[in-house]
């Protein structure tokens, strides 16, 4: 199995360089925020944070292609690195902390198809870092030297779940709406922390299930390596392995065939 350390060096080195330029903006009064055409906020530091991290890996992987969220794709080849420079920018423009940079490296397999091979999810204002390597396992601290290692929860039963989510808009729209309030039901707990924390606290093992009807590839390729690589299972609702389906659903493993089970009920 391929090496990744250098790659997961350089993915905290980004990270490192993001945090810096996203928390000198963080509740500042002079903020710049726009609308971009999807009516999503996008603010300076979002485009400040993915322009540096763009120039640093023209430098140290100028051969390997870039996607980010705000300047799109850049370059070709078997390597593209995946960026979302502030997953939760409504919250970063609210003062809310819950907001991380997204820094995956993605890898051509078999058929063509990309899988995550190294991710970094790092959320200053909440003074956290996760990260994973393929076949290192999944690590949370705040750096490489000073870290634990995480695991998924050992819960067998959605009875026994605590399920995580983000909202209820986009489970109306595709119809999964009733599908998604039985499983709120069925489950001993339910909050909506929103955008990457979920997928965190499954890998951590805090939280067991969570799921999101509407995601891009930037939204997920960290996610979903750290998940797995803590022992749990992240898939499209369709139970598709990775985070290549516009969707994302991530377990403990032992839940994941009930969580898509409920939130594939179309009413």
């Amino acid at each position: 199995m391929p090496d990744y350390h250098d790659d997961l060096r350089l993915a905290h080195v980004l990270a490192d360089a993001a945090d810096a330029v996203t928390m000198a903006r963080f509740k500042a009064l002079d903020l710049k925020v726009e609308t971009k055409p999807d009516m999503t906020p996008v603010s300076e530091a979002d485009k400040a944070a993915e322009e540096l991290i763009r120039g640093h890996l023209h430098r140290a992987r100028p051969r390997d292609a870039i996607l980010g969220e705000e300047y799109g794709i850049e370059g070709s080849g078997p390597r593209r690195w995946v960026i979302d420079p502030i997953d939760g920018t409504k919250n970063y423009v609210r003062g809310v902390p819950v907001w991380a940079t997204l820094i995956s490296l993605m890898e051509a397999g078999d058929g063509g198809s990309f899988q995550p091979v190294v991710g970094v999810v790092s959320a200053p204002a909440l003074n956290r870092r996760w990260w994973a390597a393929k076949g290192s396992g999944a690590y949370t601290g705040r750096s490489l030297t000073s870290a634990t290692r995480l695991q998924v929860s050992s819960v067998e039963r959605i009875a026994d779940a605590s399920f995580a989510y983000s909202s209820l808009t986009g489970w109306e729209e595709q119809g999964r709406l009733d599908g998604f309030l039985d499983l709120t039901r069925a489950c001993w707990r339910t909050r909506g922390y929103g955008d990457f924390w979920p997928y965190m606290m499954v890998a951590e093992g805090s939280v067991d299930i969570c799921a999101e009807p509407e995601l891009s590839l930037w939204d997920m390729a960290a996610n979903a390596i750290v998940v797995q690589e803590a022992g749990g299972r992240f898939t499209s609702l369709d139970g598709v392995d990775g985070p290549g389906g516009g969707n994302g659903a991530a377990s403990n493993g032992a839940l994941h065939r009930e969580l898509l089970g409920f939130l594939n009920q179309r009413h």
